[in-house]
């Protein structure tokens, strides 16, 4: 379905937006988000297509348990910026404690009477008048800060519990996805492929640019009923298929000096890979040393290679819509005490994984970026 394609892209707009925010803030809105996704699993059995459920449940939790660690993050790092202060004005600070502690101890009429009299009573009157604003005012201060960093780290603490929750329920809803995936009954159409010529060339593949080429080769023997939505339209406003950030883009040289001719997402373990866009999968499994590989074709001059899955859900024939499921990213899921963010200069994310992203156009590879809707252009 259309809309759901459309999840990841309003996420992609959204968090941007809470990372600029009070970090509380950050914290009530990823809890509502994860609140959210429970409710989901709870629903999935009723739902008319579980997988569909599922899916947008697991993307739910995974922006939610994002977004709770932003919150997280940001509260850390003020509660480092608030010691700081306190760290660099100790002593003023303290001699200011002292003056208020003075000053609330000593009995109303001794603070009215002066040594030298009444003109030192008076002078002594007009400094503390002048005196007594800017004690206030730094006396007010410091309870704000003290009040707001006994704040954050309430708020952590409750974050720290809610990440826990967050993250079983993510892991229950990948397992239930897999469960449904490998149980669905009513399966969309699929093309029919030459599988002795596809084994022959995943056989004989010597690199992933000399399987696609070959891959371009080998037709599909049947048509869809309905033809695609055009791909080409999309151009600039595609999901990305994965939660992450881009690690090195189209051409650019790794730390050994080697350049492909595709985007690398950097992911979380076990994250959920997602069909930017309707397509057929033209092929599904493994490939020399890129893992699980799967080749989406979009359109009949366009394949979508994604490299670097741990698990696969389709197969090679399968029509698949925007949004639709394709594999869980490898790796461990990764533990609460992983991805609780102690130090307020990380990103708050384990990106562990990698997927490598390739778009080819009538063969030849094109920069996959210009078609994704994302901020690292």
């Amino acid at each position: 379905m259309i809309w759901r394609a459309l999840i990841p892209a309003l996420f992609a707009f959204c968090l941007p937006a809470m990372a600029q925010e009070d970090p509380a803030l950050t914290a009530q809105r990823a809890a509502a988000m994860l609140d959210r996704a429970a409710l989901g699993v709870a629903e999935a059995d009723d739902a008319r297509d579980r997988v569909d459920a599922l899916t947008d449940t697991v993307r739910a939790y995974e922006e939610g348990l994002a977004a709770l660690r932003e919150g997280m993050r940001r509260a850390a790092i003020r509660e480092q910026a608030i010691e700081i202060v306190f760290e660099a004005e100790q002593d003023r600070l303290g001699r200011l404690l002292g003056v208020l502690q003075s000053m609330q101890s000593a009995p109303a009429p001794l603070l009215l009477i002066h040594p030298s009299g009444p003109v030192g009573t008076a002078r002594s009157g007009m400094i503390v008048a002048d005196v007594t604003p800017a004690v206030a005012a730094d006396a007010l201060a410091l309870r704000q800060q003290l009040e707001e960093l006994a704040g954050l780290r309430a708020l952590q603490a409750a974050a720290q519990s809610q990440l826990a929750d967050g993250l079983t329920g993510v892991q229950e809803a990948r397992v239930l996805l897999s469960q449904a995936m490998a149980e669905r009954r009513t399966l969309p159409p699929r093309f029919t492929t030459d599988t002795d010529a596809l084994l022959r060339i995943t056989e004989s593949a010597e690199s992933l640019d000399g399987f696609a080429t070959a891959l371009r080769n080998v037709q599909a023997l049947s048509d869809p009923t309905e033809p695609l939505p055009s791909f080409a339209e999309e151009r600039g406003a595609l999901p990305l298929p994965v939660r992450g950030r881009i690690l090195r883009g189209f051409g650019t040289a790794d730390a050994a000096g080697v350049t492909r001719p595709g985007l690398i997402l950097a992911a979380e373990s076990r994250a959920l890979v997602t069909a930017p866009w309707h397509a057929t999968i033209r092929y599904a499994g493994p490939l020399l040393d890129y893992g699980n590989v799967a080749i989406l074709e979009p359109q009949g001059d366009h394949l979508l290679i994604l490299a670097g899955l741990g698990e696969l859900y389709i197969r090679a024939g399968d029509l698949i819509s925007a949004g639709d499921p394709v594999g869980l990213m490898g790796g461990a899921a990764p533990n609460r005490e992983e991805l609780i963010i102690s130090d307020g200069q990380s990103t708050g994310e384990a990106l562990s994984e990698t997927l490598y992203i390739e778009l080819r156009e009538a063969g030849e590879p094109v920069d996959p970026i210009l078609w994704f809707a994302t901020t690292d252009q």
